[in-house]
């Protein structure tokens, strides 16, 4: 993999502040698979803006000086919030956990950055379970600053695994900044009921969109810039299972990612980023929440 050296500078003015946010950004309902959060069309032409930057001066890191011969440690803190003390219940155990961050670290290793867990909180309460309220959920439940990842194992997210939210520019004790963070389909953790979505990996995918990913089918087209990382193949829409060789752009350069985690695929399908995915995630890092 591809690794950092070289920075570039100047490049904060040309993103907008306001990514992701509960008011500006939908929530996907298209079947029990994939993610719950769309991206705004302001936060989509950022990413055409910055891809546009990193086609010139591929190594920068938005104007914060840093070298990835270094890996960056994230605080990483676990929510599971239960229906009730039961497995059934949505109480994931705590091996269950431990191997979601084994995952997580391996999945990320390759590209510099590691989770530091700082602490796991269990909560019972019914209607933040079933994402009820979410904003009072996390209120009371958040910790860290902006560079924390935080993450709600939740009993029951409607239509989807999992979803999680872009980085922008937050004041601390705003709102953006408590709602910030990834909520987790707690049957997707390693072991779980989730048949071929229980390795952890839903988990990784969520992170992806936490440093600032779109999926790799992002247009739903074949036209336009897709995802905006130049290194992934346009893709027409999202894969299901392991479809090897699976080409949704015929006319295009590149079969279908299917092994990215940023499409829609098994777990056991999911096997990379790519080298402009990992330019992508240092810049938006380095830039909102380093």
């Amino acid at each position: 993999m591809v690794r950092l050296t070289t920075l570039a500078s100047g490049l904060a003015l040309c993103l907008p502040s306001a990514f992701a946010h509960p008011s500006t950004a939908d929530r996907a309902t298209g079947g029990k698979f994939g993610c719950g959060v769309q991206p705004t069309e302001q936060f989509i032409t950022a990413s055409r803006n910055l891809a546009a930057k990193e086609a010139k001066s591929p190594f920068h890191t938005l104007g914060k000086a840093y070298s990835n011969a270094s890996t960056i440690t994230i605080d990483t803190y676990f929510h599971v919030v239960a229906r009730s003390k039961s497995l059934s219940g949505g109480y994931v155990p705590p091996e269950q956990l431990e191997s979601q961050l084994a995952v997580l670290n391996d999945n990320f290793a390759p590209y510099g950055f590691e989770f530091n867990l700082v602490s796991t909180d269990y909560t019972i309460n019914r209607r933040w379970a079933s994402d009820g309220n979410e904003l009072a959920m996390k209120k009371a439940l958040r910790k860290g600053d902006y560079k924390s990842l935080n993450i709600y194992f939740l009993y029951n997210l409607d239509d989807a695994f999992g979803y999680c939210y872009f980085p922008t520019t937050v004041e601390e004790e705003s709102d953006e900044f408590y709602i910030d963070g990834c909520s987790i389909l707690y049957t997707t953790v390693p072991g779980g009921s989730a048949t071929n979505y229980n390795e952890g990996k839903t988990v990784t995918h969520e992170v992806g969109h936490w440093f600032g990913l779109l999926h790799t089918f992002g247009s739903d087209s074949c036209e336009g810039s897709g995802d905006e990382i130049a290194d992934t193949p346009q893709q027409f829409s999202a894969s299901q299972g392991c479809p090897v060789g699976r080409d949704s752009c015929t006319e295009l350069e590149g079969l279908d990612p299917i092994h990215n985690y940023m499409d829609y695929s098994y777990d056991s399908c999911y096997e990379e980023f790519t080298p402009n995915q990992n330019t992508r995630m240092l810049s938006m890092y380095n830039e909102y929440r380093a």
